[in-house]
């Protein structure tokens, strides 16, 4: 099998980050969202193709230069296409059946136990399935005898949403699935197609243990608090030179003498945290900062961002280069 990532957006809500870095290449957890996504692919894939659009070209340059365990093949896009155009746009050569990831979702999901799911039901794709207190924001499945989906919503209102079931954005699709999808201009899978294919048998498969979009800054120090708390954050503990219960990450040579740093902490490549200074619940990227005695809580620091000497940064996210 080959899988297929979606790799679209332009990671609004994680301004001004995203405006030099594209949301799945923010590190969490001590690797970048995208590494993770794909960490849930069994071992036996083939290929992973990545449907990319705002700055295909970083993320290609990127997965180049930090090679996955498997064979990687970007396909950008022109335009805009939604996540059915882009399925459409980067679908050529792929595997029957595949699978489909949304690049944002972090999950504990198990994707041989979808697999196997998929193959014994025999339908034309199954999706996994996550139960939330609010339904609205996502697309809400209605489960029939044996999960069969009877109904699939796109972010309805709540009075309408047939379930809690929403789209965990991990799914499995039989290859001809794309001949549904119009060529050349943008498509929503999960409006436009998949309404259409439950006749054919889409199934649910229910996950069990985390999940998060993450897609926010709250929601993406919620993830990589998840994931380290699953141990998928690297070894814990703190960095030589430094203090602090941590867990703290690292992607490169930092410099953190005699700083202080509490839980679920990033450290991107040649970042600096002087004496006196405190990180706790915060991702700090490449060449980012936190001067003497700053505090730095619940925050992102894009790259060569900086927190100055005796200022307290919390709840914030700064761009490249920016200061506070």
């Amino acid at each position: 099998m080959k899988a297929l990532a979606l790799i679209g957006g332009f990671g609004t809500r994680l301004r001004p980050v995203t405006y030099s870095v594209p949301k799945q290449l923010i590190p969490i957890a001590g690797k970048p969202m995208l590494y993770h996504v794909l960490d849930l692919l069994p071992a036996d894939v083939e290929e992973v193709v990545l449907a990319t659009g705002y700055k295909a070209e970083v993320i290609d340059a990127y997965v180049r230069a930090h090679p996955l365990r498997w064979p990687v093949r970007t396909v950008p896009e022109a335009e805009p296409l939604g996540t059915g155009g882009g399925m459409k746009n980067a679908g050529g050569g792929i595997s029957d059946p595949f699978f489909l990831l949304n690049s944002d979702v972090i999950a504990s999901a198990d994707l041989n136990a979808l697999r196997a799911a998929h193959l014994a039901r025999g339908g034309v794709g199954t999706m996994a399935l996550f139960e939330v207190e609010n339904p609205q924001p996502y697309g809400v499945a209605a489960l029939g005898p044996e999960d069969r989906i009877t109904a699939f919503v796109e972010k309805p209102e709540p009075k309408d949403a047939p379930s809690r079931w929403i789209n965990a954005g991990v799914a499995i699709w039989q290859r001809d699935v794309l001949d549904a999808v119009p060529a050349g201009r943008q498509v929503s899978f999960e409006r436009e197609i998949v309404p259409g294919l439950l006749p054919r048998g889409v199934y649910g498969f229910r996950l069990g243990g985390y999940w998060e979009d993450a897609g926010t800054p709250e929601r993406l120090l919620h993830a990589q608090r998840l994931l380290f708390d699953d141990h998928r954050g690297g070894p814990g503990g703190v960095p030589n030179g430094a203090k602090g219960p941590g867990p703290v990450a690292t992607m490169g040579e930092v410099d953190v003498r005699d700083a202080t740093f509490g839980k679920y902490v990033t450290l991107g490549a040649h970042v600096t945290v002087e004496p006196g200074a405190q990180v706790e619940n915060s991702i700090l990227m490449d060449g980012a900062s936190v001067e003497r005695n700053a505090t730095v809580v619940d925050s992102l620091l894009g790259p060569n961002a900086r927190a100055r000497s005796g200022h307290r940064v919390a709840g914030q996210v700064l761009g490249e280069g920016a200061e506070a």
